[in-house]
């Protein structure tokens, strides 16, 4: 019972966050046009989902470090959905506003990551009290 609880990714803030903006970056992908439907919106789609499947994948890691490393890859998925957010004004597939909101959104969720990534390097395998 203590490892579901503490593994437990609805309780994650870091990762229910990254989840809404996942759902947020799906919406927009529907309204991609037909012929990006398997370049832009795959190539989004996965990077979207490679954000939270890296946060669970940390998650679920009892190293800091190996959490720390998921994290950051989580961090570098993040920026691929910027630049294909770039791609989707530049080619107006999106009205600019809806898609600067995400790239605002993106970027809050990269400094919850480094914050979470921060705590990581400050806890040494967990003892969040270590100096």
């Amino acid at each position: 019972m203590a490892y579901e609880s503490r593994f437990s990714l609805d309780d994650f803030e870091l990762y229910r966050v990254a989840r809404t903006f996942r759902i947020e970056i799906y919406k927009l992908i529907r309204k991609l046009p037909p012929e990006e439907r398997y370049c832009l919106a795959n190539q989004m789609r996965r990077a979207a989902v490679s954000i939270t499947n890296n946060i669970a994948e940390g998650h679920g890691r009892w190293y800091f470090q190996e959490n720390a490393r998921f994290c950051r890859i989580a961090r570098g998925s993040v920026g691929e959905v910027i630049d294909d957010l770039n791609v989707c004004i530049d080619e107006r597939y999106s009205d600019a506003q809806t898609a600067e909101d995400l790239k605002t959104k993106a970027l809050e969720l990269v400094a919850r990551i480094n914050s979470y990534i921060a705590y990581l390097n400050r806890s040494r395998q967990g003892n969040a009290d270590a100096p």
